[in-house]
């Protein structure tokens, strides 16, 4: 069995741990529930006083966030929609590539070159069509001139198109030595694809900024497995930070029910889906039918299952007292059927990782929570994926 990992919660469900603990300092609950309507609003933590206030509204199922060089603000939304925030004001930006924005899929990820300033590339995810009504998770490189997009042409598209139009993974994040993760799940019909390594579904990449691949991924040179992967064994990857002294690789991925998860992910590995996992079935509540064990030799088992069902998407990473001396270091993992904020704190005492500490924050002041990035200014930008979604700011009440 891989043990880089500890899974720390494998014989005690989290939720009664939960009930045991309720009040404790290992798992703890903000309080106070608020009308999402509502434009500003202080919300209370464990070890900080939150003011929550309304950027913009009126979103369609906002997707993704990023920040240019200047402080401006690039925002996805599913139905294929590209913003340039500067000022407050949205800017729809023009020349997207066809996007087939139906179920899970449209144009998700939007991400920024770490040399912005001397390539000025930004790179967008979204589902392509190939016309018979099937799909495949895309990488799209462009730069802006002004409101529109040039230079643009796909540089990755996922090997094998398919349908129905869910689990597209679509994460994005620039490790420190300038190469692009990219996340595609194992696309909703099939779950034994996250098990081929000659199929890109279920798998986390690795790729030059170009979508050429690194001479040094785990996988160059064995003819049974494509150059791309990095990892494989995911189900659908919906969170993803990348430490910014430590290169730590972590990642939110959805489970089936209650088998949510929070891994750390190292070169090579399998993590298991749908092999072994320890969600149900959701038409039956039993074991997942393909599902063989909770516990295997050469799986990598999980930093930490995230119980009560969290539904992850979106995870950041809190680097400075900002907010606070506790919150540094912490990860933040956000929630779409939770609807909240899981503030995740990690530790090795032995070698292995594990979470010693969870805290819910935002319980349902929000809505369903998408994405969630650290800003230029230290603050927390939030996006919530409903017909009616809005784009946060959470910042320190003080």
């Amino acid at each position: 069995m891989k043990r880089l990992v500890r899974y720390t919660a494998f014989f005690i469900p989290l939720l009664a741990i939960a009930l045991l603990f309720a009040g404790s300092s290992w798992f703890a609950t903000a309080d106070g529930k608020h009308d999402h309507h509502e434009d500003s609003w202080i919300s209370n933590s464990q070890y900080a006083e939150l003011r929550v206030s309304k950027v913009a509204g009126d979103l369609e199922h906002p997707w993704s966030i990023a920040f240019l060089p200047d402080g401006n603000m690039l925002v996805t939304e599913r139905p294929g929609r590209l913003h340039l925030v500067e000022n407050g004001n949205f800017h729809e930006i023009e020349g997207l590539p066809e996007i087939h924005a139906r179920g899970q899929g449209g144009l998700l990820e939007v991400s920024v070159h770490p040399d912005y300033e001397s390539n000025g590339w930004i790179y967008l995810t979204y589902s392509k069509p190939n016309g018979d009504d099937e799909t495949a998770t895309a990488l799209h490189r462009a730069r802006l001139d002004g409101r529109s997009l040039t230079d643009a042409e796909d540089i990755f598209v996922q090997d094998r198109y398919s349908s129905p139009g869910r689990h597209y993974g679509s994460k994005l994040a620039w490790t420190n030595d300038g190469k692009l993760l990219m996340s595609i799940g194992d696309r909703g019909t099939e779950p034994p694809r996250a098990q081929d390594l000659m199929d890109h579904a279920g798998t986390l990449l690795r790729l030059n900024d170009d979508g050429s691949v690194p001479s040094d991924n785990p996988f160059v040179g064995d003819d049974d497995a494509l150059d791309e992967i990095y990892s494989y064994g995911h189900r659908n990857i919906q969170g993803l930070v990348v430490h910014p002294e430590t290169g730590q690789i972590w990642v939110t991925e959805h489970g089936p029910r209650g088998g949510d998860e929070l891994n750390l992910v190292e070169a090579g590995e399998n993590y298991g889906w749908p092999t072994v996992t320890r969600g149900l079935d959701y038409r039956t509540q039993e074991d997942f039918p393909h599902s063989e064990a909770r516990r295997m030799d050469g799986i990598v088992e999980p930093v930490y299952e995230l119980l009560p069902t969290l539904a992850p998407s979106g995870l950041a990473l809190v680097t400075n007292d900002h907010f606070s001396s506790v919150w540094e270091g912490n990860l933040f993992a956000g929630g779409l059927a939770a609807e909240r904020i899981r503030r995740l704190v990690t530790d090795n005492p032995d070698g292995f990782y594990e979470v010693i500490h969870d805290e819910e924050l935002l319980l349902e002041e929000l809505g369903r929570i998408r994405d969630i990035r650290i800003g230029p200014d230290d603050n927390m930008y939030i996006v919530t994926d409903h017909s009616d979604g809005a784009l946060w700011r959470v910042e320190p009440a003080n």
